[in-house]
Parts: structure tokens; C-alpha cells; sequence
């Protein structure tokens, strides 16, 4: 079986200029050269800032680039014709699609309705600081634009739990919706901000059967219009498992291997991974937020950082087969709302980590493949201007995961700045080493096993310029430069 590796094709600071759309079909054959088997496609349907929307605004999710809605007929990547391109350059050269999932809140309502609710303290969503009113809320979504095409279904108040904007009174806040499914918030599996069901703008409600059906019908017209081949789910801190467990369900009935995945970003708190992936009975993998965790903490502190913990409380580590480990997204990217990413220097170690062993389903980011340049502005309020770098040996290590990361692992996480590992390879394949230190140049004794007696490795990625000739038992000694990595492989 050939290692599986899925890339994040954008970032946060993609232009509309660059049509995502035509450059995923212009480099499917390249990125399926380098091992790359999947690509997480943007969210694909309109939303309410139009061209200059990623598609977390979501205000139309049927119209994907069709309709003049929001100013503009394509999206910020392209039209529909083009996406569906990019679809099928994709799997012609056998680079499976997932799409992202937006199904939280919705933005950008067309009319305006009265409707009753309460005032919410933010910091703690459960305490309700008004007795009920009356408010006019953005919360009529008809769609003039599209007209009633796929779906004649009006969303309105009723299919909301809460807003952020009171328009009569120009009020900015969270305001719980009182309607005939409760009056309070639907439940989570943390009691983060008391409950955090209310993330942003017009929060779906669940328990109306009506949603749910409506959602169904459409998870299961874009699986027979676009072929896709895996999801990834936007915000499941925010979404009861319960709708998730039966849209999932649902869409599996028609396409039984649909791929799940979560982003339930809670940096440093595996218990929660772990409750909601019992929460959901394991239909879904989730993003190892624990673990870039780590790799964030491990890169702002340098050699003072003990590389023997760098997997502790991960999800890979307790969860392999669930877990979806990433080095950096669009979120945690500078200038985003979670904010963390991993300094440059410490990414080609954190690459190793998760490309070169055998544990997790690595996701590779755009900008460290394709580098990156934005100007937006910072918590201060001021203008930063962002350099992003392309990861150093990004391709090397893409390589030696395709042809040399397989077979039996052997651990040497024996030191505070240099740890390693050995993959034994297979019938088909060989092995690796891997060697990697966040101080000094580091150097370590590691078996790969007594077939390769005799064979000399080298180091791949070119850190270093010695030959490592394997003992008669199956061991060498193993070295890697200060602040890097090595992966060697039999010459």
C-alpha cells in the first residue's frame, strides 16, 4: 500500500486573482508526482463578501460559482465550470478531493424578520443578561439569485439559535433566538465559554427536523454532482456531534468510504479530541491539534525544548488511525484569530515527524510548498506585512515518504535534542532513517535491520556529505545537522 499524503491547497491570503480553481487543474500532475494523494479543496460555495469571501461566511451552498449573488456570479477561486475542472484534472491523475464543509452558521441573510431573544454575556454563553425582546435580525436567506434552483428551501428565523447583530438598533453581540426548539443552546461536549455552540453569525439550529433534512438533500446533491471523495468539517467544536453522527450517516448510505474529517482545534486539550471522537463513535478522523501544538511550543523555545516529549498528549500518539497531523493552516497562519505557527526553522523537523512515520494521515500547508506574501493587520491594529517561506526540503521529504517510509519502526527518542527513527521498509519498498536535533549537530546509533548489512546510506535531503555503511547486525551511526534533519536512505 502506498503512504497517503493530503495537502491543504490554500491559505487565508489566497487572491481572487490567482483563480485557485485553474491552478489546482494546471498542477494535479505535478503534485500527484510529488505523492500527493488528496487535496483539501477551499469551500467552493458563495459567500456573503463575495469575491473577496473564503467561504466561512457561508451564505448560498448551493450556488458554487453559478449565480450573480453577492456581487459576483464566480467565487473567490473561480466559477463552477472551473471547479469542476479542477475535480476531474484531480482524479485523472488519481488525486482523490475533499471539500470543505461549512455547515455552522450562515452569513449575509437577503431580509431582515422580527424576532425574540435575549441578550447572551459572551464570556459565558449561558448567562442571559435581558429578559426576552424584540430585535430585527438578519435571518431570511430566499436567494433571489438562484431562484429557487436545486432547492426551493427559505431559511429563516426558525432555523437559527442565535445572532450577532440586532439591525434596528445597530447593536453589535450574541443574541439567543427563542423559538419552538428551546430557548437555551444546543448541547456540546465542553463547557468552553459555558457553551459554545454560538461561534458567529446566524448559528443553524439542529434540532429543527426541517435543517437537518435540508442539509441531507444537500450533502447528497453535491456527493452525485461533484464526485467528491472525502469532507472536511468546519467548526465541529461548535455543531453537536448528534447532526453529525446522522449526516454522516446518511451521506455513507451513498457513498459507504466517504472520508470524515473534524477540525476541532483545541491546542494542548487531547481529552476533548478523544471526547469527541467517542462523542461521534469514530466517523470521523480529527486534526492533531495537540500535536501542532508541540510543534509550535517546540519551535519558539529553541534547544531548550525536550524533543523526547515532542508526541506526548497527541493524538497520533494515543489515536494513529483518527488522527489527521498538520504543521500549520489557514488558521493558525499569522494574523488569523488562533494564531500559532511554527517558526521556519523548526518546520523541516516537524515535516520528518509527521511524513516519515508511521502514525497519522499528514496534511502539508500551501505556503510551505508554494511560500507566501500578505499584508493585513495585526491585534494592534496596525499593518503587518507577512513573508511566508517555503519549507526547506519539503519535496525531499514528500520523496522519501513515497518510496521509504514503510515497515517496522524503531524509536530512538533516547535525547533531549536529538531523536530518530528507523523504518525497516517492506517487499516493495526501503527503509529510512531519520535523524533530527533542535541543538547540535547530533549523531545516534540506530538499527535498520540485518537485511541491509553492508549497504551504504546517504542522506537525501544533501545535510550531510558522509556514507553510513550498515554493520553486519543491521546498525550504522546515523548523523544530522545542528537545527535540521537528515533522512538517509540506501544509496
Amino acid at each position: 500500500m502506498i503512504n497517503g499524503t493530503m495537502m491543504q491547497y490554500f491559505h487565508w491570503y489566497n487572491t481572487a486573482e490567482e483563480n485557485l480553481w485553474e491552478l489546482i487543474a494546471k498542477n494535479a500532475e505535478a503534485l500527484a508526482a510529488a505523492g500527493i494523494n488528496a487535496l483539501w479543496f477551499p469551500p467552493a460555495y458563495k459567500g456573503k463578501e463575495g469575491t473577496n469571501s473564503n467561504g466561512y461566511d457561508a451564505y448560498d451552498i448551493y450556488d458554487l460559482g453559478e449565480f450573480d449573488q453577492k456581487g459576483t456570479v464566480r467565487t473567490k477561486f473561480g466559477d463552477r465550470a472551473q471547479y469542476e475542472k479542477a475535480i476531474a484534472a484531480c482524479h485523472q491523475h488519481n488525486i482523490q478531493v475533499y471539500a470543505d464543509i461549512v455547515l455552522n452558521h450562515k452569513a449575509g441573510a437577503d431580509e431582515t424578520e422580527k424576532v425574540t431573544v435575549r441578550r447572551v454575556n459572551p464570556d459565558n454563553r449561558n448567562e442571559f443578561t435581558s429578559e426576552p425582546f424584540e430585535i430585527e435580525a438578519y435571518t431570511k436567506f430566499t436567494f433571489p439569485g438562484r431562484n429557487g434552483k436545486y432547492s426551493d428551501f427559505i431559511w429563516d428565523h426558525m432555523c437559527f439559535s442565535g445572532v450577532d447583530y440586532a439591525a434596528d438598533l445597530q447593536e453589535d453581540g450574541i443574541f439567543s433566538i427563542l423559538n419552538e426548539y428551546g430557548d437555551d443552546w444546543e448541547e456540546m461536549i465542553d463547557d468552553e465559554m459555558g457553551n459554545y455552540d454560538y461561534l458567529m453569525f446566524d448559528d443553524i439550529e439542529f434540532r429543527n427536523t426541517a435543517v437537518r433534512e435540508e442539509l441531507n438533500k444537500w450533502g447528497k446533491w453535491y456527493l452525485d454532482t461533484f464526485k467528491i471523495d472525502g469532507v472536511r468539517l468546519d467548526a465541529v467544536k461548535h455543531i453537536s456531534p448528534k447532526f453529525y453522527n446522522e449526516w454522516l450517516d446518511y451521506l455513507r448510505q451513498h457513498k459507504p468510504d466517504l472520508l470524515a474529517i473534524g477540525e476541532y482545534w483545541a491546542p494542548g486539550d487531547l481529552h476533548l479530541l478523544q471526547r469527541y471522537i467517542d462523542a461521534t463513535e469514530g466517523r470521523m478522523s480529527l486534526f492533531d491539534a495537540a500535536l501542532h501544538h508541540n510543534f509550535h511550543r517546540a519551535s519558539q523555545q529553541g534547544n531548550s525544548f525536550d524533543m523526547r516529549t515532542i508526541l506526548d498528549n497527541s493524538l497520533v500518539q494515543v489515536n494513529p488511525l483518527l488522527a489527521v497531523t498538520v504543521v500549520d493552516n489557514h488558521d493558525t497562519q499569522p494574523l488569523q484569530a488562533l494564531e500559532a505557527p511554527v517558526e521556519a526553522w523548526f518546520k523541516p523537523l516537524a515535516y520528518a515527524l509527521i511524513l516519515l512515520r508511521e502514525g497519522g494521515y499528514p496534511c502539508i500547508f500551501y505556503p510551505d510548498v508554494y511560500g507566501g506574501h500578505y499584508v493585513d493587520k495585526g491585534r494592534d491594529g496596525n499593518d503587518h506585512e507577512i513573508f511566508l517561506e517555503k519549507c526547506k526540503h519539503i519535496w525531499e521529504l514528500l520523496q522519501v515518504r513515497r518510496y521509504n517510509a514503510y515497515g517496522p519502526q524503531r524509536d530512538y527518542f533516547d535525547h533531549e535534542n536529538c531523536i530518530g527513527w528507523t523504518r525497516e521498509g517492506d517487499d516493495e519498498h526501503p527503509g529510512c532513517a531519520v535523524l533530527l536535533s533542535n541543538g547540535d549537530e547530533g549523531h545516534k546509533s540506530m538499527e535498520v535491520g540485518k537485511r541491509y548489512a553492508g549497504t551504504v546510506f546517504t542522506d537525501y535531503l544533501g545535510e550531510r556529505s558522509e556514507e553510513v555503511t550498515i554493520d553486519e547486525n543491521g546498525w550504522g551511526e546515523f548523523l544530522c545537522p545542528a537545527g535540521g534533519v537528515s533522512a538517509w536512505v540506501p544509496r
